[in-house]
């Protein structure tokens, strides 16, 4: 762990470990931090129900204030699929 707080790698495990994901990436460095994930678990689901689900898992972190901040892109798996088209 760095002195800003929780590193991006750990950021992407802890959401990896917590949802059945096809894409999961993390930036940053704990202060400000930007995820992309794809997950069939968010078919049907609009954009706020998605953060919603993300937000859920790094909750506790934001809490003791390991993360500041998470951004994040929710996608389904054909989402995903057609913007790396």
């Amino acid at each position: 762990m760095n002195s800003k707080g929780i590193q991006a790698e750990d950021i992407q495990a802890l959401i990896a470990a917590n949802l059945q994901c096809e894409h999961v990436a993390v930036e940053g460095d704990g202060d400000h931090s930007f995820a992309v994930i794809a997950s069939s678990t968010f078919e049907g689901q609009n954009r706020v129900q998605r953060q919603r689900a993300i937000n859920a898992i790094v909750n506790d972190k934001i809490a003791s204030g390991e993360l500041h901040a998470l951004s994040m892109k929710t996608l389904t798996p054909a989402e995903w699929a057609q913007q790396q088209a």
